[in-house]
């Protein structure tokens, strides 16, 4: 028998909507459910991350989880919670996208777990020989346009326009589920508050169609306690792949939430029990300096989406931003987490024929790059034992040599604890 879904969403804060009858069905039975995802991007992003463990919780406690992702509908494009209609994508582009995306979703995942694997569909392989003819006569006829201008979905969008293709877009959300309960007894569909109309028109049009029950979960839409969206940042959405968002910049994300943000995502983002997360909050009430909260999270999460590896890396990264590194810490990063790091430090750029054999350190924060005032400024810095050079103290007589130089080509110089300069030698 399957463990009780349902109460393990509520005790986490996951359940926005449901639909009378859900937590009886799921409790009576193994059942199959599934969550759409849009493919409109070769990568998921943090956003995702309420139903990717949505599908997570709904595995563990015994059920078959289906990941449908929209190759069909992401050439049309969901109004929900839009304000205005998406670029429509090619077939190479989407299959591209599909693929990247199954990549991401089984770091979460079991697809080799027996009778409960999880699955991958794509509602394209239904649609692609679908006439236009056959679907207004075995889909449309059976739902109102009265009962599709109904949901705020649409009726958000009529002052400002909506084309047929996406006012229909329900219509072919809700034949997905149609089509997945019939050929894959899925009597559940999860996702986003924002798409409880178009979940609800699935169960509708089952129950017309065939006589089916279905049902429906919503999850809250995540908001962060100051009121700004989820998941962005001033450089923009969190994404999963690391070319897009840095291992090391998507641990800084989870370590930098508020206190009342934590309290929310480890929940919702981690699979610690119940009585893990409340240790964990006692210990971190005791001492808030110490971001225990955020730091679970950071390492859970960055850990699940990039590995292990990746996650001492961004540890290592984020200490010498505080200051508790060594050279040797600065030559393990990428260029890309070097600069992620050090995002607004005053750079300059010199030669390969300026920088010659060496540099002595009196040049390179002088007159050569004008990080001190003056050579002068540069000695006195450096009588003081103010300076150092890729996080080690250095004094007057001390020259730069090509083995300074991180990844062949810049070097970290600092005064003091706050002030630091990159020196680019290309």
């Amino acid at each position: 028998m399957p463990s009780n879904f349902i109460e393990e969403l509520r005790w986490r804060g996951m359940i926005h909507d449901m639909m009378p009858g859900t937590e009886e069905a799921l409790n009576k039975k193994v059942s199959s459910g599934y969550i759409g995802f849009d493919p409109t991007a070769d990568s998921l992003h943090v956003g995702h991350l309420v139903q990717i463990m949505t599908l997570v919780h709904f595995q563990r406690a015994g059920h078959k989880p289906y990941a449908l992702v929209g190759g069909a509908t992401g050439m049309v494009g969901d109004p929900s919670g839009k304000s205005q209609e998406r670029n429509l994508l090619d077939a190479e582009t989407l299959n591209h996208n599909v693929a990247c995306v199954k990549g991401q979703l089984e770091k979460f995942l079991d697809f080799n777990a027996g009778e409960n694997s999880a699955e991958m569909v794509n509602n394209y392989d239904w649609f692609r020989d679908m006439s236009f003819l056959d679907f207004i006569r075995d889909v449309g006829k059976h739902i109102s346009v009265n009962y599709m201008m109904a949901k705020d979905s649409v009726k958000k969008r009529l002052e400002t326009g909506m084309s047929f293709t996406e006012f229909s877009y329900q219509l072919v959300q809700g034949y997905d589920y149609y089509h997945l309960n019939k050929h894959h007894n899925c009597i559940i569909q999860l996702g986003g508050s924002d798409q409880w109309g178009n979940i609800v028109t699935g169960t509708e049009l089952i129950r017309r169609k065939s006589g089916g029950q279905a049902y429906a979960v919503t999850t809250p839409l995540i908001k962060k306690a100051d009121g700004t969206k989820f998941g962005k940042t001033e450089g923009g959405s969190v994404w999963l792949d690391p070319e897009r968002t840095s291992p090391y910049e998507f641990y800084q994300f989870w370590l930098n939430s508020s206190d009342a943000d934590s309290v929310n995502y480890i929940r919702i983002f981690t699979l610690r029990s119940k009585e893990q997360i409340e240790e964990l909050e006692k210990e971190h009430a005791e001492a808030p300096h110490l971001r225990i909260l955020q730091k679970a999270i950071a390492e859970d999460i960055t850990t699940r989406v990039h590995g292990e590896k990746a996650l001492h890396t961004a540890i290592s990264a984020s200490n010498i931003l505080f200051g508790k590194s060594t050279a040797d810490d600065l030559r393990k990063l990428s260029e890309k987490d070097f600069f992620a790091i050090f995002d607004g430090v005053p750079q300059a750029t010199i030669t390969r024929a300026d920088f010659g054999d060496s540099m002595s350190i009196v040049e390179a924060l002088g007159a050569k790059t004008n990080f001190l005032s003056s050579n002068g400024e540069a000695r006195r810095e450096l009588k003081t034992n103010a300076i150092s050079v890729n996080k080690e103290k250095v004094g007057e007589d001390f020259q730069l040599t090509s083995e300074h130089l991180i990844n062949d080509k810049y070097v970290l110089l600092g005064k003091g604890k706050k002030n630091n300069y990159i020196l680019i030698v290309e």
